[in-house]
């Protein structure tokens, strides 16, 4: 737990109690602050043992010195939470778990932060970047957006790095976040609704850099216009990054060999057909942006390779969950955005797709480079009927519904050929039928594997 000793004695409410929401209030508790804490849910409530609660909807907010919002709960679009709103008209600063990390800094033993962001590959980049400083012998902490809640990881020693995947929701709310260096992979249309538009988004995402100091290092893909722009205007030190080209004084990807060029030298680090569970385009990019970071945190070209061959994927992204009789499955269930999807299905010559949920967006030229690898495309959920009319002209279309039958009906079809990929890349929210992507992703490894296990 990362103590907050600037927070001692302060009167800090808590809105939302799930990982991070529970983190904040327990660090925060721990090292002496007023802690009151609310969730709309009983099942939140029930959660938080120990934590005094309050419901901050009817709260007088006299006296509070900071909110704490959970990533999830809108903070100003498309409208605040009721509670929100009236801390603000109460002058309450609204801040994230990442702005009491980022004060709570100097109660550390001197220490880097790596904050990964992106619209996709985030995880992956962050989760990989770990991977690499461990498997290199150096001391490494992971979370953020992704495992544990910042606040909930552990003090490292002396020269230890923080590897912090970051949101656009928990960027927007921080101040004060220094990271020595700052990653933004990608821009692409995502969580539009919660940032008024795509310029909101993008403000979100690029707050990342005006948080550091001078003497700090960007790390930027240069595989998307938007990223490009950010790259051409950022006042910090930029090291580009590249999934497809050359990138000068750079880490990059090209005709599948990740090269070093950040000294001038152009030193070839690893092929990505050494990497088994770094597969496709999208993977190039994140490999690239980990091996930089890691390059400029202290590792050799021998532990960064070593690192890229042993890297296990990550749940729910491109993870491989069974194979047989020339039939492989693929969980990308945390792919929900078509940006994201069309990266996956990038990866393979062939696929039988299985899409739909909850869209979030309705781009489909995003699928014009890709949709000669889409064998069929299966398709379930509340906006299947979209997909279909979308998908009218670029792939065959089979209206599954469920999961359990876009599975069985891909096999049926895979089988009569002999070999396929079936691949769970859904483009789409999971709250119509499941508690979350890792539900999917999980119902979708548990049909896999009846299929895998009847047929080993």
């Amino acid at each position: 737990m990362i103590p907050t000793p600037a927070y001692r004695d302060k009167s800090i409410a808590v809105l939302g109690l799930g990982r991070t929401g529970l983190a904040a209030a327990r660090a925060l508790a721990a090292s002496g602050a007023n802690v009151r804490a609310w969730d709309d849910t009983a099942a939140g409530r029930a959660a938080a043992a120990g934590i005094p609660l309050d419901d901050l909807n009817g709260t007088v907010w006299t006296g509070t010195d900071a909110l704490v919002l959970s990533p999830g709960i809108p903070s100003t679009y498309p409208t605040p939470h009721p509670a929100v709103a009236r801390a603000k008209s109460a002058r309450v600063p609204v801040i994230s778990d990442i702005e009491i990390f980022a004060r709570s800094r100097t109660a550390l033993p001197r220490h880097k932060v790596a904050a990964i962001t992106g619209t996709n590959g985030k995880s992956t980049t962050a989760a990989l970047l770990h991977h690499l400083l461990h498997a290199g012998g150096a001391a490494s902490a992971l979370g953020g957006n992704i495992g544990y809640a910042a606040l909930g990881l552990d003090i490292l020693p002396e020269g230890g790095v923080y590897v912090l995947e970051l949101s656009s929701y928990q960027i927007e709310l921080t101040e004060n976040l220094q990271a020595d260096l700052a990653i933004l992979l990608n821009i692409a249309p995502d969580h539009l609704d919660r940032h008024g538009g795509m310029a909101g988004y993008i403000a979100a995402k690029t707050r990342l850099f005006a948080m550091q100091a001078q003497d700090q290092i960007a790390i930027i893909g240069m595989d998307d216009a938007d990223s490009r722009k950010i790259a051409t205007s950022c006042r910090r030190k930029v090291v580009p990054i590249s999934g497809q080209t050359a990138q000068k004084g750079g880490v990059y990807v090209e005709n599948g060999r990740l090269i070093d060029d950040l000294d001038g030298q152009k030193t070839r680090l690893s092929d990505q057909q050494d990497w088994p569970a770094l597969k496709g385009p999208h993977n190039a990019q994140n490999a690239a942006a980990a091996a930089a970071a890691a390059r400029l945190l202290g590792l050799d070209a021998g532990a960064i390779r070593r690192g890229l061959i042993s890297y296990q994927a990550l749940p729910h992204r491109m993870e491989p969950v069974g194979a047989a009789h020339g039939l492989l499955f693929v969980n990308d269930s945390k792919a929900t955005n078509l940006s994201s999807a069309a990266k996956a299905i990038a990866a393979y010559p062939k696929v039988c797709w299985i899409a739909g949920g909850i869209a979030k967006d309705t781009d489909f030229s995003l699928l014009d480079a890709v949709s000669g690898h889409i064998e069929k495309a299966y398709l379930i959920g509340r906006d299947a009927e979209t997909f279909k009319e979308k998908l009218n002209g670029k792939a065959a279309v089979f209206m599954a519904g469920t999961l359990e039958r876009a599975v069985s009906q891909a096999i049926a079809d895979c089988e009569g050929k002999g070999s396929g990929v079936i691949l769970l890349s859904p483009a789409c929210a999971s709250f119509d039928q499941f508690s979350d992507f890792a539900d999917r992703g999980d119902q979708f490894r548990a049909l896999a594997e009846k299929y895998t296990g009847a047929n080993a």
